[in-house]
């Protein structure tokens, strides 16, 4: 096993979430000790990033110069934080956020009576920017779209958002472009926008997605689409012997009929014991129904299903409390995916209606 980062292997949701806040620390985050990988005869490489595939002779290519042979691989390189070409984005003073280091270099920055601006109005831009109130950080948020995570959510759900970071104080500016990061001696001191207007900042956080890590499977050969590696349901690539799973894997989903690529730690977390039982000679299909969840301020969320391309958003409890589900319909009214806002009971309801494939009025 060949892992990047010199750190053990952990998880990546709480980066953005309790690790900032100070509530986790990174043995908290840790899978599992060094001791478990031995014990369970499996030879973990930390530090050790993987150059080359060569399919004909099934080997990897290692920095070193060295070869390992294997009988059947599986791919999990996982995304990077995308850097837009804006000028002055790699000054200091400007983050990203996708590994723990990442996390340590942004949490020293985010204190209290500072500024941060946040280029981004996604789940972590809105995470950090909530974080960083908490901690008595002054937040702007600069995103292109009319609205935060229109593109996750929809307008609708979206305004929810947008009235719960301006209740806590966040200057949103929508529809806005960054024209530059401002430096001084080589730091970032803020942001010009598109409209000319200025922002100061003490940092900046650009958060603007995920950019899937394909290169090695580019390189090999291997098919691709769909901005990851094309797999069937069972997580097989067009190589029999290569597996791909997590942000990378651009699936066929048997409920969906379509492919699914989400970058989300549900996926990370089940669809590896698929993957094992092909690359085991028995395969099986992977028919999760996509899942993600949030923490922000006192808004606390599941959301579950796909609907990229829905009709209607309908609307159950208390939205001005938000306590309250939300159900994403097609034209049929079926529901494609459902969320709760801080109701904590009901998501397997929701799975539920959303394979049957039934009206939500006849539910």
């Amino acid at each position: 096993m060949f892992a990047a980062e010199d750190h053990l292997p952990y998880e990546r949701p709480p980066l953005s979430k309790e690790y900032l806040a100070g509530k986790k620390e990174l043995g908290d985050l840790t899978v599992a000790s060094s001791a478990w990988y031995s014990d369970h005869h499996i030879d973990l490489q930390q530090g050790t990033e993987v150059s080359a595939i060569d399919r004909k002779a099934r080997t990897v290519s290692l920095p070193d110069g060295s070869t390992v042979h294997y009988d059947k691989l599986l791919l999990a390189t996982g995304s990077q934080s995308r850097r837009p070409p804006i000028p002055g984005a790699d000054a200091d003073g400007v983050h990203y956020l996708r590994t723990v280091d990442d996390a340590d270099a942004l949490n020293s920055a985010l204190s209290e009576g500072s500024s941060l601006a946040v280029v981004g109005a996604g789940w972590i831009g809105l995470e950090v920017a909530a974080g960083a109130r908490d901690r008595g950080v002054s937040v702007t948020v600069v995103e292109m779209a009319e609205l935060p995570l229109m593109a996750a959510l929809g307008r609708e759900v979206g305004e929810v958002f947008a009235a719960l970071h301006r209740e806590h104080g966040v200057d949103l500016r929508l529809g806005a472009t960054v024209q530059e990061i401002t430096t001084a001696g080589g730091k970032a001191t803020g942001l010009t926008l598109g409209d000319g207007s200025t922002i100061d900042a003490d940092a900046v956080l650009v958060a603007v997605g995920a950019a899937p890590n394909i290169g090695l499977a580019e390189r090999a050969g291997l098919g691709l689409g769909d901005g990851g590696v094309l797999v069937d349901s069972s997580l097989r690539s067009s190589d029999p012997d290569i597996f791909a799973v997590g942000d990378i894997a651009a699936a066929e989903h048997p409920l969906f009929g379509t492919r699914i690529r989400t970058e989300h730690w549900a996926n990370a977390l089940k669809q590896p014991a698929v993957a094992a039982s092909g690359m085991l000679g028995k395969p099986e299909e992977y028919d999760e129904l996509p899942y993600f969840f949030t923490d922000q301020y006192d808004l606390g969320m599941e959301y579950v299903g796909h609907a990229p391309h829905y009709e209607t958003v309908v609307f159950r409890g208390d939205v001005a409390k938000r306590e309250f589900t939300a159900f994403w319909l097609d034209g049929d009214d079926r529901v494609l995916a459902g969320m709760n806002v801080n109701i904590w009971e009901g998501l397997d309801d929701i799975k539920s209606l959303i394979r049957s494939r039934a009206p939500l009025g006849s539910a």
